[in-house]
Order: structure tokens, then sequence, then C-alpha cells
């Protein structure tokens, strides 16, 4: 009995791969007969392990979803990883499953082996969440995104805009990305035709969704380096698009790797950056070493204008 109850162990915990398994393959891992499988599968079934069997030479056995959930069986790494996660979700940005997070973490760490509550313990004794570090979102709306992303589904909603102001948009939902504290959803802008990032918390959503619609390829950089370079200027008070006489490469190697280059053609491109104050972006320009051209703001553009003359009366031959 002992040795049925350690396969059958054992063969839940292949079976919770995402993979099929053939029997013949299930039986050479545990050193079974294929029907020993089979009987063995029959009795997992019985305990509330929907296990889904798939004929033909590509079929096998899989752990599905069942109705109800049975009990999980999980390696010393993924508990701690699931403690873990558990712990940060009950003080994150996710509003309304806090309490719950609590109650499936007293119930794991109940059951945890004292060398593995010793290093959750350890984990939370000495961390410190950051408060307020963002605005908490509805797990239910986050839910939703993901499902109308997943489902392909075109999502309609009022956007509130950073002056307080409520718009409609329509949006082909792709990526949720969370970063500095916040929730942003990656989509498709449909009326405006372009990537567009939307902060989760300012997304009230409109039913019901809207029709389906064909995956596109990500935004440049992934949906994670789209909603990371659009942090990169937001933070600056002030930003600027300057065409610059050199080629792409060139400039790339001069500038940190926040600030965006793109080529224009193999003598041109066009740099993009910022500052907290325009004084900065003029001498910063100043330092690419290459000719460029800036039509705004107009703060830079006067900075800029008295800059070169103070610099042309600096070298400029003495009177007389």
């Amino acid at each position: 009995m002992a040795d049925t109850s350690a396969r059958l162990l054992r063969l839940l915990s292949l079976l919770q791969t995402p993979r099929d398994w053939s029997g013949p393959q299930l039986a050479e891992r545990l050193g079974v007969t294929t029907r020993t499988i089979r009987n063995d599968v029959e009795r997992l079934r019985g305990l509330g392990y929907p296990v889904h069997a798939t004929p033909g030479a590509a079929g096998g056995y899989r752990l599905g979803a069942g109705a109800s959930l049975p009990p999980l069986l999980l390696d010393d790494e993924e508990a701690v990883a699931v403690a873990v996660g558990l712990r940060t979700a009950a003080g994150g940005s996710v509003a309304g499953i806090e309490e719950t997070s609590l109650r499936a973490l007293a119930k794991l760490e109940r059951v945890l082996p004292s060398r593995l509550r010793h290093r959750v313990g350890a984990l939370a004794g000495y961390t410190v969440p950051l408060s307020g570090a963002g605005p908490t979102v509805g797990a239910d709306l986050l839910a939703a995104i993901a499902g109308a992303s997943r489902d392909r589904e075109r999502l309609r909603f009022d956007y509130v805009g950073h002056d307080g102001t409520s718009g409609p948009r329509e949006a082909e939902p792709h990526r949720l990305v969370h970063a500095r504290g916040r929730w942003y959803l990656v989509a498709w802008d449909v009326g405006r035709a372009d990537w567009r990032t939307f902060r989760a918390d300012r997304i009230r959503l409109r039913t019901p969704n809207g029709p389906r619609f064909a995956p596109r390829e990500p935004p440049e950089g992934g949906f994670a380096g789209h909603v990371a370079k659009g942090l990169e200027a937001a933070v600056w008070k002030y930003s600027v698009r300057v065409t610059v006489r050199a080629p792409a490469e060139v400039i790339a190697a001069r500038v940190p790797p926040s600030v965006t280059v793109e080529p224009v053609d193999e003598h041109t491109c066009v740099v993009i950056a910022g500052s907290d104050t325009p004084h900065m972006l003029a001498l910063y320009l100043g330092m690419l070493e290459a000719d460029f051209e800036v039509t705004g703001p107009p703060e830079l553009v006067e900075i800029i204008r008295g800059l070169a003359g103070r610099y042309a009366r600096a070298v400029a031959p003495p009177s007389g």
C-alpha cells in the first residue's frame, strides 16, 4: 500500500507538468507496466483529479481542470515561491485579494515542513514593503482585461487622462505589465492606429466587449520594453525630439541606454531625450559632437540661442 501511494504521488507530479505523457513513457519513468499506469490513473480520478486521456500516436495523459480543486503536489522550490507570492499579494497593488491571500498563506504555512517554513519566515522578517508605492487595482478589473487579451476581444472603456478628463477608447488588449507599483495595459488603440500604454487604475470598462481581433506583432522592444520606454520619458519635465546630422550608430554609442536614437537615413537620426531643466538639455545636446536642429520646446530654443551668442562672443577677436 505504501508503494502504491508513493507511486501515485510520483505519477501526479509528472502529470502536473504542462505536457502530454503517453502510457509507455509513464510506465518507463515509474518502472511499472502500462496496465498499472491505467489503474493508477483511475485511482487519481477517483480522488478527484481530472486526468484526461487523448487517444492516438500524438495523444497521452494530461491533468486538466475539474469542477473542484483537488490537493496540489508542490516541490520545495514551488512551495516557497507560492508562499512568497501570496505574502506579496497580501500587501500588493491588487485590491480585494489581501484577505484571501492571507487565508491561503496561513493554510500553506501550516503544512510546510519546518525547513521551508524557516525560509519563508526569513523572507518575511527581513523584507520591508514600501507603502503607497502606487494605486491599487481591482482583481476583477485585471481578470477582465486578462480574459479579453486571452480571448482576443476588443475592450471598450472610458479612460481618465492626466488632467482628470475622461473619454471613450477602444483597444485591442495584448499584455498586462506591472512596473513601479502600477499595472499597465499595452494595447493597440483602434482610434489612433498605434500602440498605447494605459494605466489600469484609470480604466473604466464598458460591457460587452467588442469583436475579436487578430494578434499583432509586439511593439519595438517587446511589451515590457514598450512600457519601460514610456516610463523613462514620463519622468522628465522636458522632453525633446532633435534631428542630428550624424549616423544613428555613432550617436547611439555616445548616449546612455535611456535615450532613444531613431535612424532617418545613413547620415541622419532623431534623438529623443529628456531632462528636468531645458538648460541641461541644451548642454547635453552640445556634447553630441554633431550638428543638430531643434524646433521646440520654446524654452529650449531660447536657451540654445543664448548659448550660441555667449559662445560666439567668447571666441570673438578683441575689438580695436
